[in-house]
C-alpha cells in the first residue's frame, strides 16, 4: 500500500493512494483509525484490515465515488508528528568519497558498526515549500536517502528480526546548512544548528509487501532486506544525483537493532538511511574540485526546485524559500 497523510477540512487526514486518486481510510473500513499516529499504534490491528479493502478497491471489486485526485489533495509528511527522528550513515560509497575529498583515509570504525545521530523530529515536513533563513543559505545543501519507520514497539530488537518493525519505506531529504554545521562540529558535538530547520519526507509511505520484487541480498556480512531501488534527485530539473538504495553497507535492520539496544522504539519513529553516493552538492563539489581546481561549487538558492525520486516511492518535490529577514546567528559569534 502507499499511505498518505494529507489536509482536508483542516484536519488531518489519512488515506491509501490507488492510481493517483485518494480513498480516505473510513472507505476501506469505518473502524480504521484515519491518522497516520494512531494508525501505525495499532498497526497489527490496523494494517490486515486496510490491506484488504485496498486490494477491494484496486481489484474493482468494490466501488466508491469519495476518492480525491491527487493533484487536489494537500499532502502533508507521510508521518507527519514522528515521535523521533533518526538519521543513520548506511553508504559507504558516500562516506569514503566525502573522506577522499576532504584527502584524510576512509575511517575503518565505518564498518565496524552502524551509526546515527537524532535530528529535530518537529522539523519534519513533507512536500512543499522549504522556508530557510539567511544563515542557511551559507552552502545550503540537499540530502539523498531513504527512511523507513517503525511500526511497533520494540526494544533489544536483534538485526534479523528487525524489518518486522519496518511499517514502510519513503524518500527522504535531509537538509543541510554547511557553513553552520561545518563551524559547529569543529567542538566535536553536532550537528544541531545545520540541520534542524527542515527534514524532508514523502510523498507517500509505501509498505514493504509493495516493494518484495525489488529485494536483494544484502551485503556480504550484513544482515537484513535490502532493495534493488535507483535513487535520483533533480534540481531545477537537471539531474545532479544518481543512486541505488540497494549499495546501503549497513541495513535498515543493522541500524534498527544498534538504535534499539537498551532503547525503547515506538511505533512513528523515523529512520534515515543517510545519504547515497553523489547524494548531496557537499559530496559533488568535493570530487569536481579534486578533478578540477576551477570547479564551480553548486548550492542551493531561493527559489530553486529540488526533486528527489527513488523506484517505488514516487517523486518528492520541494520549493526552496528565502524567509524575509537579515537576523543572522553567524553575525553573532564573538570573535
Amino acid at each position: 500500500m502507499k499511505l498518505v497523510s494529507y489536509i482536508q477540512d483542516e484536519h488531518e487526514n489519512l488515506g491509501v493512494l490507488i492510481n493517483n486518486t485518494i480513498y480516505n481510510m473510513e472507505v476501506l473500513h469505518p473502524d480504521l483509525p484515519n491518522s497516520m499516529s494512531m494508525f501505525l499504534n495499532y498497526w497489527e490491528e490496523s494494517f490486515p484490515i486496510a490491506q484488504a479493502g485496498e486490494l477491494l478497491l484496486r481489484e474493482g471489486t468494490r466501488t466508491t465515488n469519495k476518492g480525491i485526485p491527487l493533484q487536489e489533495t494537500n499532502l502533508l509528511a507521510p508521518v507527519p508528528f514522528p515521535t523521533s527522528c533518526r538519521d543513520g550513515y548506511a553508504f559507504r560509497q558516500h562516506v569514503a568519497a566525502a573522506r577522499r575529498n576532504r584527502k584524510v583515509d576512509m575511517i575503518p570504525e565505518f564498518d565496524q558498526y552502524p551509526i546515527f545521530y537524532f535530528t529535530n523530529h518537529h522539523s519534519i515536513q513533507g512536500p512543499g515549500d522549504i522556508n530557510c533563513m539567511p544563515d542557511h543559505f551559507e552552502k545550503l545543501d540537499f540530502e539523498l536517502e531513504a527512511a523507513v519507520v517503525i511500526c511497533k514497539h520494540g526494544r533489544n530488537i536483534k538485526a534479523a528480526e528487525a524489518d518486522q518493525y519496518i511499517g514502510g519505506l519513503m524518500i527522504m531529504n535531509d537538509m543541510s546548512a554547511r557553513r553552520l554545521q561545518m563551524e559547529e562540529m569543529l567542538l566535536n558535538l553536532g550537528p544541531a544548528k545545520g540541520k534542524d530547520f527542515s527534514t524532508v519526507i514523502g510523498p507517500w509511505l509505501v509498505t514493504p509487501d509493495e516493494l518484495e520484487s525489488f529485494e536483494i541480498p544484502a551485503k556480504e556480512n550484513h544482515t537484513g532486506k535490502s532493495w534493488n531501488l535507483r535513487m535520483q534527485c533533480r534540481v531545477n530539473g537537471i539531474q545532479v544525483s544518481d543512486g541505488n538504495l540497494g549499495d546501503m553497507d549497513w541495513t535498515f535492520a543493522e541500524i534498527i537493532e544498534r538504535a534499539s539496544y537498551g532503547v525503547n522504539l515506538y511505533p512513528g519513529d523515523v529512520i534515515g538511511s543517510g545519504t547515497v553516493g553523489t547524494g548531496c552538492f557537499l559530496e559533488l563539489n568535493g570530487t569536481g574540485k579534486l578533478n578540477d581546481p576551477n570547479y564551480a561549487e553548486q548550492w542551493l538558492q531561493p527559489n530553486d526546485v529540488v526533486e528527489m525520486e527513488i523506484d517505488g516511492l514516487g517523486i518528492l518535490s520541494n520549493t526552496i524559500i528565502a524567509e524575509e529577514t537579515d537576523w543572522s546567528i553567524l553575525k553573532q559569534k564573538k570573535i
